[in-house]
């Protein structure tokens, strides 16, 4: 131990254990960085997921009805299937109030209803399946999402289907 005036006194050991203390919050501070700034593809997609608009969906996990009658097997697999393949277009303006018009449009079209559960929360698509395009009214807690897309296969299954 040395003194380096009258009041400090340094001891060399702490020193070093000073120097070490830093250098480990360097790394630590590197490692976060270098996370922050190149996330692992896993964390990316869970991350995204959280936010993602139309979800890629499993037949098992949701029911599709068409006026009051339960989609099943073949036609329900086909369905689901045009849905997740389907292009996103864009998103609709929604003012609060008018969740009820999106829901209940004035047309003669009868949706398509998927019901799905992710997590704890129950999320409800309306798809309306129009000629040139697909307009789609996704129900989530308590808000209500409109956007449209754009799908070949479901135009195709709907125009099949739409004497159900």
């Amino acid at each position: 131990m040395f003194n380096i005036g009258p009041i400090i006194a340094v001891d060399i050991q702490d020193e070093g254990l000073i120097k070490m203390t830093w250098y480990l919050i360097a790394i630590i501070l590197t490692g976060i960085l270098k996370f922050a700034t190149n996330p692992p593809s896993a964390f990316v997609a869970w991350l995204l997921s959280k936010f993602e608009l139309q979800p890629k969906l499993s037949s098992e996990d949701v029911n599709v009805t068409f006026n009051g009658k339960l989609l099943a097997g073949k036609d329900k697999q086909e369905f689901i299937d045009g849905f997740n393949k389907a292009t996103f277009l864009k998103k609709y303006f929604n003012v609060t109030g008018t969740e009820k018009a999106y829901l209940n449009p004035e047309t003669d079209i009868s949706p398509f209803v998927i019901q799905t559960t992710k997590g704890k929360n129950d999320i409800k698509f309306h798809i309306y399946c129009y000629n040139e395009h697909i307009d789609v009214v996704k129900q989530y807690k308590k808000k209500v999402i409109p956007y449209r897309i754009s799908s070949s296969n479901l135009q195709t299954f709907s125009n099949q289907h739409i004497g159900f």
